[in-house]
């Protein structure tokens, strides 16, 4: 196996979607919900804040789904690259967050404390 995923494995979505018909539906209507149009985030911040979870999530596919519609709403080259720039704090701050307790448990641990 050369690669874990690849735009290859998209042709197995109908097999997907028939396998969990009532799941697959569940989901397909909370995306098309949450993708729409007429909210009150205009579309190209929704796309803006798809790209965001997408790289905080490492989900190819989203990631390439919503580059291409954020491009169609007008997203810009620099919005795009500080979205990227957001979600590298905001994920480097999450592991500062996690750090502390890290420490913490270290101390517990250290003074015998049970965790």
């Amino acid at each position: 196996m050369s690669t874990y995923q690849s735009p290859d494995d998209l042709l197995f979505a109908k097999q997907l979607i028939q396998a969990a018909p009532k799941e697959a539906a569940a989901f397909l209507h909370l995306k098309a919900t949450a993708e729409r149009k007429d909210g009150e985030i205009p579309e190209k911040y929704r796309e803006l804040i798809s790209i965001a979870v997408a790289l905080t999530t490492q989900c190819s596919y989203c990631i390439d789904a919503h580059v291409r519609s954020a491009v169609k709403a007008g997203a810009s080259r620099e919005e795009l690259a500080e979205t990227v720039f957001i979600v590298a704090a905001l994920n480097a701050g999450a592991a500062v967050g996690h750090g502390l307790m890290a420490t913490r448990l270290y101390s517990e641990k250290q003074a015998g404390q049970p965790t």
